[in-house]
């Protein structure tokens, strides 16, 4: 039938949301997940009497920091539960960020190692404007755990 069209299991789709734990506890979907990743550092070495050739040396892995963001809802009091023990201290944990499909099947689940949250960001109220209200919250990690 022309025009018609259905969705493969192999689709990616543009609906895929994540969800949040971090040691066990679930902070719920997020809509956008931002900056997930690493990059091995490089040091150049320029040897001695050959010009046309300079050694790429691997020196460390860095990985980036990850924002998680998403709208105002109920698990925010996830969040904010969260966020009262900060005062008690600042402890390395573990997360699992799973992006999932709208149909909230796992696409894959990244594990991350000595996590920190470095930054909640609250909503901003501006009663001129007509926005949706938003939070993100930002973590450092040192090493992945597990892809899957």
């Amino acid at each position: 039938m022309a025009g018609r069209w259905t969705l493969t299991s192999t689709d990616p789709g543009t609906s895929v949301h994540f969800r949040l734990r971090i040691d066990g506890m679930d902070l719920g979907d997020w809509n956008s997940c931002d900056g997930l990743g690493c990059e091995i550092e490089v040091e150049q070495h320029q040897e001695g009497g050959n010009n046309g050739f300079v050694w790429q040396l691997p020196s460390r892995v860095r990985y980036t920091n990850v924002t998680l963001s998403r709208p105002l809802m109920p698990d925010t009091a996830k969040v904010a539960q969260l966020l009262t023990t900060l005062p008690q201290g600042v402890t390395r944990g573990t997360a699992q960020i799973a992006a999932l499909r709208p149909d909230r099947a796992l696409l894959v689940q990244w594990g991350l190692n000595d996590v920190v949250l470095v930054r909640w960001t609250g909503p901003s109220f501006d009663p001129t404007r007509s926005e949706v209200a938003t939070e993100s919250i930002e973590l450092a990690y040192h090493g992945f755990l597990e892809v899957g």
